[in-house]
């Protein structure tokens, strides 16, 4: 099947939402008791997700959907919450969205002091002991992307793709998908929680975000073609 073909059937957006606030968001003393795969949203993080589905029915009026989400309990949460007439027997739990592992029960004390050295090591490179670095993560999303790919080629895909995840893993889908620089990777923040980043089509049938990440580190300034990946050429 030609490229022609797939891009025939490349969704109009591809949204990636993260989860809301997280029972872990608010206490990290809970990691030594719970799972990370078992923490739920808290009211707050409820709310958030509420106000986002509201959001996106807004955005998408009636176009089709089509819903993948991490396994996790929060994203699972969020993805029914969303409300976006998808049944949830039909949102496709994907392991390879999950988030980074940081190993099993958790010792605060030990987390806090690996979080220091990842800022002192750098974000995609720094693995935890026992879990996953960042670089690892992008590894695995990129194996999703080219599942996601396949998908395209279906007559029947949405117009539509939202993808319920978590904050790390939504800035290394998008360093995938655009060849971002472990530099520029490493300078913009996640999304807060509940919140949405949109890749829209172009006539060309290339990607650009509606909105750029938010980057903390100014210092480090985008090359034209990171730039690219949200302005117009």
């Amino acid at each position: 099947m030609s490229m022609t073909t797939e891009a025939a059937y490349r969704p109009d957006r591809i949204i990636l939402v993260r989860h809301g606030e997280s029972e872990g968001n608010i206490d990290d003393g809970i990691y030594e008791t719970v799972p990370d795969h078992r923490l739920k949203m808290t009211a707050r993080g409820r709310e958030q997700v509420i106000e986002t589905g509201r959001k996106l029915r807004e955005l998408l009026g009636d176009e089709s959907v089509r819903i993948w989400a991490s396994p996790y309990v929060r994203t699972r949460q969020t993805a029914e919450l969303l409300d976006l007439g998808v049944p949830m027997e039909d949102v496709r739990l994907e392991p390879r969205l999950r988030e980074q592992d940081w190993a099993n029960f958790q010792d605060p004390v030990k987390v806090a002091r690996e979080k220091k050295l990842r800022n002192d090591y750098g974000h995609f490179w720094y693995r935890f002991t026992d879990g996953e670095s960042g670089a690892d993560v992008y590894d695995r999303v990129s194996t999703f992307l080219e599942s996601l790919h396949r998908n395209f080629y279906d007559p029947r895909m949405a117009r539509n793709v939202v993808l319920v995840t978590h904050g790390l893993t939504m800035r290394l889908f998008c360093m995938r998908w655009f060849y971002w620089s472990v530099e520029y990777f490493e300078s913009i923040s996640n999304p807060p929680n509940g919140h949405f980043v949109v890749l829209v089509k172009q006539p060309d049938q290339s990607y650009r975000l509606a909105e750029p990440f938010e980057q903390w580190n100014p210092s480090v300034i985008p090359t034209a073609r990171e730039r690219l990946s949200w302005e117009g050429s």
